[in-house]
């Protein structure tokens, strides 16, 4: 895919009704409704995706492409709570739910009503493991790995690392974490010396970093998830205590913080995580299956990274209080599935 032609910060959809979607199917899904069910809004990722579904599907709805886009958030990220969700959006007759999981395995009873009813289900971000439903999934476990093989350029004789983890119990957090630990092993000139949950907020990340700083040796680097560095570095900044060389998530305050620092005493890292945008890639593989399109069951979407070199530009690209983005439209999901079709399955198959 050409992710140059993508707009980092973007908010709108640049594409209607008529796209030039080579090899997509033409069947009418004007009359379709497509929700999004989302187990947890209490940081500036799931909110910006959910702006950016908004605006993506009300895009839609003013084509004629679908009749609804309709998004619903769960409470306090029960799965209990997200499998009644789905249960009241059959019986409200969508065609379509989208859906960031709260847990991989503990929807699978609700998924398969949905598929039973001849709901499609895609998945994302946090995805399930049920055969029915379609999953677009990125490799948190290489982006946890990816933190520490960059810590290992950056910090060759290693140190102590604090891992600022996510919400706990979430398939996301989980997989991050396995890459970070799988990280450190591959490089034991690293030691994991305390771990917290930030919960990919900074607010609560501060505080948790701030709990635990006072029991840690000296810190090197600190490997994190995504919406908790800048409270980290808030933290340490507080405290006293040397600024280590800490991973970022892609939130417009830690960026801005880093440009700080940058341009105060040279500090450099690396920021990376999903684009928020991955909503609107969901959004149109469901409406690409809805009309039709043979559709493999596992898609890939890679995460965006900023570099010392794009820092400046995403900054500037990033509106306050929002995450850098991707956009997605109808015609990247035809190449996302296209690129599905054409590699082969772990299996070896196609």
């Amino acid at each position: 895919m050409n992710r140059s032609a993508l707009l980092l910060g973007a908010v709108g959809l640049t594409m209607g009704l008529s796209g030039g979607l080579s090899g997509m199917a033409v069947a009418d899904t004007s009359g379709k409704r497509i929700a999004l069910s989302n187990n947890y809004a209490g940081n500036s990722w799931r909110q910006s995706m959910l702006q950016t579904f908004t605006e993506a599907g009300d895009k839609a709805v003013a084509d004629g492409v679908v009749a609804a886009a309709d998004a619903y958030t769960t409470s306090e990220n029960q799965a209990t709570e997200q499998a009644a969700q789905i249960q009241n959006m059959i019986l409200q007759g969508y065609d379509a739910i989208i859906l960031d999981a709260a847990s991989p395995t503990a929807l699978n009873g609700a998924v398969e009503e949905a598929c039973n009813a001849g709901v499609t289900v895609v998945s994302f971000d946090g995805i399930v493991t049920a055969p029915c439903a379609w999953r677009i999934a990125v490799d948190f476990r290489g982006m946890g790995r990816e933190q520490v093989d960059y810590l290992a350029q950056r910090l060759p004789d290693g140190g102590n690392l604090l891992e600022v983890r996510g919400l706990a119990g979430v398939f996301v957090d989980d997989e991050l974490h396995a890459g970070i630990t799988e990280g450190v092993a591959a490089h034991d000139q690293f030691k994991i010396a305390g771990a917290v949950h930030g919960d990919w907020a900074q607010d609560v990340a501060q505080k948790a970093v701030a709990g635990i700083l006072p029991s840690l040796p000296d810190i090197a680097g600190v490997v994190t998830q995504g919406g908790d560095g800048y409270g980290t570095a808030q933290a340490f900044a507080a405290a006293g205590r040397d600024m280590p060389l800490i991973v970022l998530g892609n939130r417009k305050d830690e960026l801005q913080w880093w440009a700080d620092a940058r341009d105060e005493n040279g500090y450099e890292t690396l920021s990376l995580s999903i684009a928020p945008g991955v909503a609107t890639l969901a959004f149109w593989v469901a409406q690409q299956i809805l009309d039709g399109k043979d559709v493999p069951k596992d898609l890939t979407v890679p995460f965006l990274k900023v570099t010392a070199d794009t820092l400046d530009e995403t900054l500037a690209a990033t509106p306050d209080g929002s995450v850098a983005n991707t956009v997605y439209t109808a015609e990247d999901a035809d190449k996302v599935i296209a690129a599905a079709i054409a590699a082969p399955s772990e299996n070896g198959a196609k």
